[in-house]
């Protein structure tokens, strides 16, 4: 079979699977919740923001811009996590905004979705579920494009659930709804994935390092860092942090409303990659988070 044809296909554990506009996917149910996940095909994009000719409006100095090759296809969540999934998987809810069971399950630790997931494979025989590595969440991201959103060279609350009194790039200002709304309640990018632009940041699998500038195969971050990546930018975040190229990190114990995470299936980081990334550790930044102290803080 291709290599950029998933195999089996479909999965044992699939309840339901399909081929529509937006590739393949297949169903996961786990009790009252179902969650879609969408096939990304391996592939190049360019990671990161550009700095030439003109710079990426009101990009971060730790987003450098650099080929990344995935060479093994993967399952992507169409979706964040929703609170009925977490519900299923671990009998209660952390969030705050528990009005809709299909809002993004916020308040998670980077630690507390790995017991997620050792619950939710324990659940699922040959699941192999896990986070995305902050590659693939930036190649499924921009679903084939280059510009700062997936939607273009600019975004408004209207297509992106952020803090619409803080725009990108000189936009008019907005709608701030100062709280999550459900996962699929904005548009879904060209492959499929909904809100990969704001309502939560989400986890990804990396520990946090600084970018080569040099082509990338299958990258991992440092699995020493003392942080863990997050992307998308949030309902709380400005224009800017939910750029596709923008980079956040916190400790793996840190919890907030803002802050949620999306599932990926497939082998994840071979040994290879995680040495390779364990040797770069010591080019990891200490502490604190990229996308700032400060909600419109800096790299």
């Amino acid at each position: 079979m291709s290599a950029d044809f998933p195999s089996p296909f479909p999965a044992p554990w699939a309840d339901e699977w399909f081929e529509d506009e937006f590739g393949l996917a297949m169903v996961l149910a786990i009790g009252e919740a179902r969650q879609t996940f969408r096939w990304i095909p391996p592939g190049r994009f360019i990671m990161g923001s550009p700095t030439e000719p003109e710079p990426e409006a009101e990009r971060f100095s730790n987003e450098i811009p650099h080929p990344v090759i995935l060479t093994r296809g993967f399952w992507l969540a169409d979706t964040a996590c929703t609170q009925t999934l977490w519900q299923a998987v671990m009998g209660s809810n952390p969030s705050r905004f528990r009005d809709d069971g299909e809002n993004p399950v916020e308040q998670v630790s980077w630690n507390e979705v790995q017991e997620f997931l050792a619950r939710l494979n324990g659940q699922v025989e040959g699941l192999g579920a896990r986070l995305p590595t902050e590659a693939e969440w930036e190649y499924g991201c921009r679903a084939g494009t280059a510009t700062p959103f997936w939607f273009g060279h600019t975004i408004t609350p209207e297509q992106v659930n952020y803090d619409g009194n803080h725009p990108y790039a000189g936009g008019a200002q907005g709608l701030y709804r100062q709280r999550t709304v459900p996962v699929k309640a904005l548009p879904a990018n060209g492959w499929g994935l909904y809100q990969m632009h704001g309502n939560v940041w989400e986890w990804c699998a990396d520990g946090y390092g600084a970018y080569g500038d040099g082509e990338a195969i299958d990258p991992v971050g440092p699995a020493a860092s003392a942080n863990r990546v997050l992307r998308g930018g949030s309902w709380f975040s400005y224009g800017r942090h939910s750029r596709s190229a923008c980079r956040l990190r916190y400790v793996p114990g840190y919890r907030n409303v803002y802050i949620g995470f999306r599932l990926a299936l497939g082998p994840g980081a071979s040994p290879a990659r995680e040495a390779a990334a364990a040797g770069r550790a010591a080019g990891a930044e200490p502490g604190g988070q990229d996308g700032s102290g400060s909600r419109d803080g800096g790299a």
